[in-house]
């Protein structure tokens, strides 16, 4: 079985991140986000993941060739020149894609984090029958979306309603599909978005349904929406697999902490914590909803809230790193800084007293 991946193009919503490599290389919960995805889909029987690359395909090869290995799944690139939309890179991968089989294929957004229950996915895709089924998932304020509205008994789409001013539903696309190869007769070679020009056209002949996710899921690529999209992460390992969460009494609510990590005396962690491959903790530290990417040092008494902290950063001593701040790559706070949100470019080093940067060059 095969899968696509759309990996997107620049990653600008996840600066200065994404200015060290490409957004699903980014760490999310101590591993880059496109490796979740990966190991999810070879896990529902994937055998040949194909990633559609826009942007530094170089970067993602190189890195991935390890976890090709380590994995047991074939990963390919399949290069666009220009920007192709949702729907093009299918298209452009077709002979990736269709093996002549007629399986049905994956497609994932490379930026959405989940329980993936691909598995269930299948069965769904297998007993309706139909060309397509796209994962659906409840929002609490359905006006800021497009909404997709079904047939809460079988599943079948209706139609679309972009940011609807008055109620048709609370389910929108969550950016995971399964597909027959014959769906990649309807896309041209050329820019086009699946989810406006091609899904319409197959739900007007009731060929697509639509499965509601079961568990969480989070669109990850802006910083904000990181932060929620790991809490909500932390609270499925607390009911699905409650091992991996650290505990003592330096912790408090959920919190991933890598085997390499040190955590000094005194500190404490959480809630909603991620700490990485190589960190030191020092002792009297205190961290909460935050992430800590691997080779980072918080000095003694620092306190890091609702931010993220790039590879091999530095929190000085009695430092202060709250309210959205996400520091780059190899960034160095000096001591007693406060920072109050914004973000600091890679290779930098904040010497402020006190900072409240939109962005710091």
């Amino acid at each position: 079985m095969k899968a696509l991946i759309l990996v997107g193009g620049f990653g600008t919503r996840l600066r200065p991140l994404t200015l060290s490599v490409p957004k699903p290389l980014v760490d999310f919960a101590n591993k880059p986000m496109i490796l979740h995805q990966i190991e999810a889909l070879k896990s529902a029987g994937v055998d040949e993941v194909v990633l559609a690359i826009n942007y530094q395909p170089e970067v993602m090869m190189n890195f991935l060739v390890e976890f090709e290995q380590k994995l047991g799944i074939k990963i390919t690139c399949s290069r666009e020149t220009e920007p192709m939309g949702t729907a093009g890179p299918l298209a452009l991968a077709r002979d990736k894609l269709d093996d002549g089989s007629g399986e049905a294929f994956f497609v994932l957004n490379s930026d959405v984090i989940s329980e993936y229950p691909l598995k269930q996915m299948i069965e769904f895709h297998h007993n309706h029958g139909g060309e397509a089924t796209i994962m659906v998932t409840k929002v609490d304020e359905p006006s800021k979306y497009g909404v997709v509205v079904m047939d809460e008994t079988t599943g079948t789409v209706q139609r679309f309603v972009e940011k609807p001013q008055q109620f048709v539903g609370n389910k929108i696309n969550a950016g995971i599909y399964l597909l027959s190869p014959k769906t990649l007769d309807r896309i041209e070679l050329r820019p086009t978005s699946i989810e406006k020009e091609i899904f319409p056209k197959i739900a007007a002949e009731q060929e697509l349904f639509a499965m509601v996710l079961p568990g969480f899921w989070m669109d990850i690529g802006q910083p904000r929406d990181y932060n929620t999209g790991l809490r909500l992460y932390l609270q499925s390992l607390k009911q699905h697999a409650p091992a991996r969460l650290a505990s003592g009494s330096s912790i408090i609510g959920n919190v991933l902490v890598d085997e390499s990590a040190h955590i000094g005396d005194g500190c404490l962690i959480g809630p909603d914590v991620s700490i990485g491959q190589g960190c030191v903790i020092e002792p009297g530290v205190r961290l909460s909803r935050c992430t800590i990417m691997r080779g980072v040092r918080v000095k003694k008494h620092a306190c890091v809230a609702g931010s993220i902290i790039g590879w091999h950063s530095t929190i000085g001593q009695w430092a202060r790193i709250e309210n959205m701040t996400v520091l780059g790559e190899d960034v160095h706070v000096r001591d007693e800084v406060f920072s109050n949100g914004g973000v600091v470019l890679p290779h930098k080093e904040i010497k402020s007293s006190i900072l409240k940067p939109e962005i710091v060059m």
